[in-house]
């Protein structure tokens, strides 16, 4: 690992108290010279008290959810490197050094944490399993990219990654932003299987597996609308049209043969929706247009920030 390279590791928290003083020993056992930050999230507990003695700086956000924590760690901290990591010590912590020297040796932008239970553990909840591989194969097929666990909490990021991401969720759905992001701005990435255990006696899951997995669905369909606008509305264009087309058929069949249109309300309806769909396409492209010049405004900002370590142009291939 390059010396003078600042890493700092971002820890949400909310009640950790069981957990997060083991969290931050053993980042700092992998990685000695990282900076741990715990940013803890109204907790009630002893959470802030475990942490400092754990060695870690303690922050507060005061917005609930995992999302506001880590818009706010992503503005306030100014790092090479950047690792997240959930404060319940499910994630195997101790494995933080080979996903970072992944980052650097790779030129990487963002390498994901793919977890891996360990022994017979049983830290996925019931469902949990299945919806996540679900949410893989529907954000890969629609997103156009693979990805093993999108909704994995252990990641590691460059500056110029962290500094290009919006940050927009306010929850558990941080996880799909950041997936997304990835895949829409074509980072290289690349992806480790990481430890994942049980949690500790004395913690609790804060996860509410149909009200944030509702939530993580919305998302994807809104991050979907916004990152592939002419797929999205060509669809609805496509659907009015074909529905405006079976029902309108019939209709100048009979004008052509009579010269009458007995059924107006069926023509009526048909030729509207024929127009929907004509302004659900022209809706499309517009916003594909709008999506390209963002696009390239992020890319060129993105370009103006450094890799953690620039290509050596004297170092032999």
């Amino acid at each position: 690992m390059p010396e003078n390279l600042r890493i700092a590791a971002i820890v949400p928290c909310h009640n950790e108290e069981a957990a997060v003083a083991k969290v931050v020993t053993d980042l700092l056992t992998a990685v000695p010279e990282m900076k741990v930050f715990v940013y803890d999230n109204n907790s009630t507990d002893r959470t802030v008290e475990f942490a400092r003695a754990a060695g870690a700086t303690v922050r507060q956000e005061t917005q609930k959810g995992k999302g506001n924590v880590v818009r706010r760690a992503f503005s306030d901290i100014d790092a090479d490197v950047y690792l997240i990591i959930d404060g319940d010590d499910t994630y195997d912590a101790l494995a933080a050094g080979t996903l970072i020297d992944t980052l650097i040796d790779g030129h990487l932008d963002h390498v994901l944490g793919v977890r891996k239970p360990d022994g017979d553990a049983t830290a996925y909840r019931p469902g949990h399993e299945t919806g996540n591989r679900l949410f893989n194969r529907l954000v890969g097929s629609l997103f156009g990219l693979p990805v093993s666990d999108m909704l994995s909490g252990y990641r590691v990021f460059s500056r110029r990654f962290v500094k290009s991401f919006p940050a927009l969720s306010r929850e558990f759905e941080i996880e799909t932003e950041l997936t997304v992001h990835s895949m829409s701005m074509r980072v290289p990435q690349a992806e480790v299987e990481v430890g994942f255990r049980d949690r500790p006696e004395g913690s609790e899951s804060k996860l509410r597996t149909y009200h944030d997995g509702f939530r993580i669905l919305r998302l994807i369909v809104e991050l979907f609308r916004h990152e592939r606008p002419l797929f999205f509305y060509s669809v609805f264009a496509g659907l009015f049209f074909l529905i405006g087309l079976i029902l309108g058929i019939p209709v100048l069949i009979e004008f052509v043969q009579t010269g009458l249109v007995p059924r107006l309300p069926t023509a009526v309806l048909s030729s509207s929706l024929v127009i929907l769909a004509f302004l659900a396409f022209l809706a499309g492209l517009i916003m594909d247009g709008v999506l390209r010049g963002r696009r390239e405004a992020i890319r060129l900002h993105y370009l103006r920030l450094p890799a953690p370590v620039n290509v050596d142009w004297n170092q032999p291939s």
